[in-house]
């Protein structure tokens, strides 16, 4: 299988997400403010972590380094990152924990993306423009309490009254919820049935009374970073905020899941980076038996198998970016799609599997002191758990890989 694909293309029917490649100057510009904001934000996020409780730097820090939309095209006010370098980012910044790195997933990786490539100019102008000056922050909606990994079994509905959509139901573990300005909502006709029932995409700004979210706490790790539920009760929503055609709205959820699978896929692969940081500097000073452990061969065992965790995850991240990249300036391209899909899925299962394995190695090296938030191995085996649950379960990684293989025809829910 190859990332480019040969065919002749049709006509696309929406245009490129991408505006060029970043030069080399302003890649490292980036990954430089990146840097230096990791380090600004890590001592405030200690505390926040031991304290349980949300991380408001998360979002200040991001707007004073003008992190707010980094794959964002220039001429909105974002970064214009291509892919490979936004998920070094993301990895960079899932060092300091899995809950700063969900914030920018939700603000950007299916925050921004679905109107990067399917809104229209209007909606871009407002929304990306608002979104990367910090003064506007996104969520995304799909998720809710009886509609997990198969979304169209999903009960939020929508109807047309006068020159509003009126939106009603609840949402369910969404990073950003309480706190965002403005979510990228699912909902079904109300009264449709059979084939009439067709989701579809809107812009929904929070503000209101018939808008109500409430923060959940009651989760392991992830402390500062938001997670919540919302309900609509009528909520209205203009017609033009309807994103991409009405029911088109299953297309746009899974195409955004390829940008969000990616984006948790380049935080394991930081949360790897920082526990092998971790366990070699504790190896290297830390004396049982009359010399240090890291002298010991089977705490090497477990370094060893981090670094290969590390550098697996690695490659296969980086091949799913160049993927994703080809996909996004061809969005019109089913097969670059298809191929994008496959490799994000690729990463997003191994990368996960991977990170959590590493944390507990971590752990385990950390011995008696590994089992306490003191200490950051603990914080991230606590923090990478829900990247094996969210944007796609590792049981449905597995079918989509299989299903690639195999043949469309093979589809477990087809």
């Amino acid at each position: 299988m190859t990332i480019m694909s040969t065919k002749t293309a049709p006509t696309p029917r929406v245009s490129s997400c991408i505006d060029s490649e970043m030069n080399d100057a302003e890649r490292a510009a980036l990954l430089g403010d990146v840097e230096a904001y990791c380090r600004e934000l890590r001592p405030i996020e200690e505390i926040c972590y031991l304290e349980h409780r949300r991380n408001e730097a998360i979002v200040e820090l991001a707007r004073k380094h003008n992190l707010m939309g980094m794959p964002v095209a220039k001429r909105y006010g974002g970064r214009g990152a291509d892919a490979l370098t936004y998920v070094r980012a993301l990895a960079r910044i899932n060092r300091e924990g899995n809950g700063v790195r969900t914030f920018f997933s939700g603000q950007t990786s299916i925050g921004q993306y679905p109107i990067m490539r399917y809104g229209n100019e209007a909606q871009k102008e407002h929304y990306l423009t608002e979104s990367c000056a910090g003064r506007r922050l996104l969520a995304f909606g799909l998720t809710e309490p009886d509609a997990g990994s198969n979304p169209l079994e999903g009960t939020c509905t929508f109807r047309r009254e006068g020159g509003v959509f009126l939106l009603n139901g609840v949402k369910y573990l969404i990073s950003n919820g309480s706190i965002a300005d403005a979510v990228i909502v699912f909902a079904f006709p109300e009264g449709a049935s059979g084939r009439e029932r067709r989701m579809s995409a809107f812009i929904v700004d929070t503000a209101g009374e018939t808008f109500q979210s409430e923060a959940l706490h009651a989760k392991p790790g992830m402390y500062t970073s938001d997670t919540a539920m919302f309900e609509m009760t009528d909520h209205p929503v203009p017609l033009a905020n309807l994103l991409g055609p009405e029911g088109d709205g299953f297309r746009i959820a899974m195409h955004t899941l390829v940008s969000g699978r990616l984006s948790v896929a380049a935080g394991c692969l930081g949360a790897i980076e920082d526990c092998l940081e971790e366990v070699l500097t504790y190896a290297r000073k830390r004396r049982q038996h009359g010399k240090e452990i890291g002298r010991h061969q089977l705490v090497q065992e477990h370094i060893a198998m981090i670094e290969m965790m590390r550098a697996t995850s690695d490659a296969m991240i980086e091949r799913a970016a160049l993927a994703k990249d080809a996909s996004d300036r061809r969005p019109h391209d089913r097969d670059l799609l298809a191929e994008a899909d496959f490799r994000v899925a690729q990463a997003k299962f191994h990368a996960s599997n991977a990170a959590w394995e590493a944390a507990d190695r971590a752990v385990q090296v950390f011995g008696g002191r590994g089992w306490s938030e003191l200490y950051r191995p603990m914080r991230h085996l606590q923090d990478v758990r829900v990247c094996r649950i969210y944007e796609g379960t590792d049981e449905i990684m597995k079918l989509k890989i299989a299903a690639r293989l195999l043949g469309k025809e093979f589809e477990a829910f087809s």
